[in-house]
């Protein structure tokens, strides 16, 4: 999980102000010299002199000529920690929220992988398998119902052996050219990954 790392001097300034707030470091005290500063946080001065310049800014402090830097709020303190206490749980939230984006998007990226995979073995077998039957329902209405498979000529145009008709919970196998077809009726055909379209196109195209 990745993090927005803070300056050093933003966080030694964070750290003289989690003390002042907690009156460990009271109002009207002298914050140390620089250079002390820079040997107890083991920076440079110019670092030192940067967390210094926060708390100015934020009027926790005041440099003072002869005197240095004097603790002047503790109130401002007390409101700079609170308001980086809230930066950093915002900022863990949108972690958060970043990895379960993440999580999201990898479940997506699995699922669209499966489905992929599903439609190439599917198209795989049917290739390998042409004897495997397609199924359509007739349930719109046609101009060609009632007529045989002979006046249809159906083999002929739509290029696929018809090996079952569904009609009135009964199933005729390999049905004849004088075989009718009807409203209702479910169709059972051999041929091409096109011929479901080619059959619902034959019939309800006309």
């Amino acid at each position: 999980m990745s993090t927005i790392k803070q300056p050093r001097y933003r966080v030694i300034a964070l750290r003289i102000a989690e003390k002042i707030s907690t009156n460990q470091i009271k109002v009207g005290e002298k914050i140390h010299a620089r250079s002390t500063l820079a040997t107890t946080f083991g920076v440079s001065s110019e670092t030192a002199r940067r967390a210094l310049n926060v708390l100015v800014d934020l009027e926790i402090v005041e440099i003072r000529h002869g005197s240095g830097a004097i603790v002047v709020s503790r109130q401002k303190a007390q409101e700079y920690v609170a308001a980086e206490n809230e930066a950093r749980d915002l900022q863990s939230l949108e972690n958060g929220l970043t990895e379960q984006i993440k999580e999201h998007q990898a479940g997506l990226n699995a699922l669209a992988k499966s489905i992929k995979n599903y439609v190439d073995q599917s198209q795989h077998y049917q290739q390998h398998n042409p004897l495997t039957p397609f199924e359509l329902t007739l349930t719109e209405n046609s101009s060609l119902y009632g007529k045989t498979l002979s006046e249809l000529n159906f083999w002929h145009l739509t290029g696929t052996t018809l090996v079952g008709i569904g009609h009135e919970d009964k199933l005729v196998i390999s049905p004849g050219p004088y075989a009718k077809i009807e409203l209702g009726d479910t169709l059972y055909f051999v041929g091409d990954e096109n011929s479901v379209q080619i059959v619902q196109n034959f019939f309800y195209d006309n």
